[in-house]
């Protein structure tokens, strides 16, 4: 996620008129937060992340204030708070103050492009909220719909009566829902989630869905984003130099997307698509030292230098190079192979070479050529490797490469060192 809580959401909400808590920001004053705090009796103090970090309110980062005393000292108490969950860290910067919203239901809410479905997927759930992940699944609903006819309402007011949601929220969801794909779709969002959306009553009894948490990822190769005029600086949270020098080279045909996980990693893993960079992530865990997305059909230049800045960052400590990707369908294997190689070969000219096992698993157009070409380079460079087709589980390949990974630590590192006429330590 690039853009997460209700500071920038609640801006990004109003070119749709979907309604959202009255929020404050860091430099609001002692007056202004008396004041939230007169209109709504009691409201909540949340750290400025950038970039999305979860699990805040379970680690005690979220504090509420009935009074102006409180209030500033919980502004105290988060405004440079640190968080780390899984592999990832943030530090705020700031703190948003936003009015408390009574209300007797909850709801979750996100779309997301779907590797199951192949389409753009509701998912809804009137328990929102808690952790999805800790439903009933008979209370969630997962909906594929078209992206070019949209989220129709009546899609959601079906979804909501096959998991038998209250009566009463679900006309105002029928009139607001529909309203998110307008935002996700004319702007270039990949993911969307609002949690809780918290069902506010009227004086007539009549509820009104309103924001309270939001989060959301684009695809920063798509230019309807820009439409937003947002900050720079949302997308270029705490950026390494290996990040930003990855960051230049974003064009129309290609995704450059990376993010460090761990700086101190052993696997260096460029990813291609998300759903594969999701799995590998999460598998590999600290293992891995990035992040990243290198799909789209990048063309020959664009992949070299990709994999130029890559492996003179990172390929002095890494065990394993680790390629890896689902069955493509558009990019050229061969191309983005003998990119990659031909950078491997240029490194391994320009700072020597470095004991590595080379890894792949892939699938796509040119894949039998493609792998040709790079078992070529691995040959001439006298590096062991490994390579996987598309009828290889992902998930069995990354284990292979943790359990290459091991055995580079248990002395394989040291055997192929001595291969190349190294010297380095077992």
């Amino acid at each position: 996620m690039q853009v997460t809580g209700m500071y920038y959401g609640s801006q990004l909400l109003r070119h749709v008129d979907f309604p959202t808590s009255e929020v404050l920001g860091p430099d609001a004053s002692e007056d202004e937060i008396q004041g939230l705090i007169d209109r709504h009796k009691l409201i909540f103090i949340k750290p400025l992340f950038k970039g999305g970090v979860g699990k805040k309110g379970k680690s005690g980062l979220i504090g509420n204030a009935a009074d102006l005393k409180t209030a500033l000292r919980e502004k105290e108490r988060l405004y440079f708070a640190e968080h780390r969950h899984g592999n990832a860290f943030a530090k705020a910067n700031g703190v948003t103050f936003e009015g408390g919203v009574p209300a007797e239901h909850e709801i979750y809410f996100s779309i997301s492009d779907s590797t199951v479905y192949r389409a753009p997927t509701m998912t809804l759930t009137h328990r929102g909220g808690v952790d999805i992940e800790e439903l009933d699944k008979k209370d969630i609903a997962h909906v594929p719909f078209d992206a070019m006819s949209g989220l129709k309402a009546f899609v959601v007011a079906n979804a909501l009566s096959d998991i038998g949601a209250p009566k009463e929220v679900i006309s105002p969801l029928v009139q607001h829902l529909p309203k998110l794909w307008e935002l996700v779709h004319h702007y270039g969002m990949t993911t969307l989630e609002l949690n809780p959306i918290r069902m506010r009553p009227g004086k007539d009894g009549r509820l009104t869905p309103v924001a309270c948490d939001f989060k959301c990822g684009f695809d920063r190769d798509d230019p309807r984003w820009q439409r937003l005029n947002l900050s720079d600086h949302l997308f270029v949270a705490d950026t390494s130099e290996f990040e930003r020098e990855v960051n230049q080279l974003r064009t129309h045909q290609g995704q450059s997307d990376v993010f460090v996980i761990n700086d101190k990693g052993t696997i260096l893993a460029p990813t291609f698509g998300g759903g594969a960079n999701s799995l590998v992530t999460e598998v590999l865990g600290e293992a891995a030292i990035i992040s990243s997305d290198f799909g789209g059909n990048p063309p020959y230049e664009k992949m070299k230098s990709v994999a130029r800045i890559c492996l003179k960052h990172w390929l002095k400590q890494a065990n394993v190079f680790f390629i890896i990707g689902g069955k493509s369908n558009n990019t050229d294997i061969y191309e983005t192979f003998r990119a990659m190689g031909d950078a491997l070969r240029e490194h391994f000219s320009q700072y020597g070479p470095t004991p590595v096992y080379v890894v792949v698993g892939r699938g796509g157009p040119n894949l039998v050529r493609g792998m040709g070409a790079l078992a070529e380079t691995c040959d001439s460079l006298g590096l062991p490797y490994r390579f996987f087709g598309f009828d290889s589980a992902i998930s069995e390949v990354v284990n292979y490469a943790k359990k290459i990974d091991e055995w580079m630590k248990a002395g394989g590192r040291a055997e192929i060192a001595a291969r190349l006429g190294l010297k380095i330590d077992a």
